[in-house]
């Protein structure tokens, strides 16, 4: 009989390797909550550092969902038509198959808690991109 993986449920964010997501400019995440680190099948939650200037190209994610918690810095967002400044304890939600922008707009970094359900992965068949000639891909 197997026995199931034993996960450590406290989650110190010194200890998680960053990575740099497709589709972003000058971004770093480092993933606190998903599936490889403690067994989550539902969400992930990402913490994103973004350096001036940084920011997601136009996306979409199918058939998931995206919510943002701005922790420092300042953002521009677009999303559905909508188009909004995010500040320190600001939230915003990107509906399943919406197209979406995030650009820092502060001279300081961006810090944000990022989730997703269900987890993303930064599996390239979960986002979906528009083309260079302003399409979707």
């Amino acid at each position: 009989m197997s026995q199931a993986p034993r996960y450590d449920y406290c989650v110190r964010a010194g200890s998680v390797p960053s990575y740099q997501p497709a589709n972003h400019a000058h971004t770093h995440n480092q993933r606190l909550i998903g599936p490889d680190n403690v067994g989550a099948r539902h969400l992930e939650v990402v913490l994103g550092t973004l350096a001036p200037g940084g920011g997601a190209l136009p996306h979409a994610h199918p058939g998931m969902e995206q919510a943002c918690y701005l922790l420092e810095g300042t953002a521009h967002v677009e999303v559905a038509g909508q188009s909004f400044e995010l500040g320190p304890g600001d939230a915003c939600f990107f509906p399943q198959d919406e197209m979406h922008v995030f650009q820092v707009t502060s001279a300081t970094p961006v810090k944000l808690l990022v989730i997703y359900s269900p987890p993303y992965g930064e599996n390239p068949e979960r986002v979906r991109r528009t083309n260079p000639t302003g399409g979707a891909a």
